[in-house]
């Protein structure tokens, strides 16, 4: 662990925890060119690739299946200056596999927007890094 003015770099395993305890992240991935960023519900699979249910008709189906992309989540509190942020970065891809479905539709995350149809977006875990802010910091 690396520690300096405040911050803590966190290993892969404590990302992975902190992640595991909050419901909603933002998943970073090109549209028409752009960056673009969308909030979105979440869970984690046990091998701690990051999984997303959603329509199979929505835009970000289509701009991220087969392609690297960043996942990012934190927990913040403003009052003490204190807190963590994880970015996951991997290829996310749609989980086309009718076992893996069958088994993430029992499993996986719920979707918080009503579907009539439902597909898994998987982000692999290929990169996992995060750091925590302790509050120390004044501000000058």
């Amino acid at each position: 662990m690396f520690q300096s003015d405040g911050f803590r770099a966190l290993g892969r395993q404590e990302c992975l925890r902190l992640l595991a305890v909050v419901p909603v992240g933002r998943i970073v991935y090109t549209r028409q060119a752009l960056p673009a960023v969308l909030p979105i519900n979440f869970s984690l699979d046990e091998d701690g690739s990051v999984l997303v249910r959603t329509s199979p008709a929505a835009d970000l189906v289509r701009a991220v299946d087969g392609v690297v992309v960043a996942f990012e989540a934190d927990e913040f509190d403003a009052a003490t200056r204190s807190g963590w942020s994880v970015v996951v970065t991997g290829r996310a891809s749609v989980v086309t596999d009718p076992a893996e479905h069958k088994r993430l539709s029992r499993t996986g995350p719920s979707s918080w927007m009503p579907l009539t149809e439902e597909v898994f977006v998987r982000i692999d875990s290929e990169m996992v890094t995060g750091r925590e802010l302790n509050g120390a910091l004044s501000m000058r």
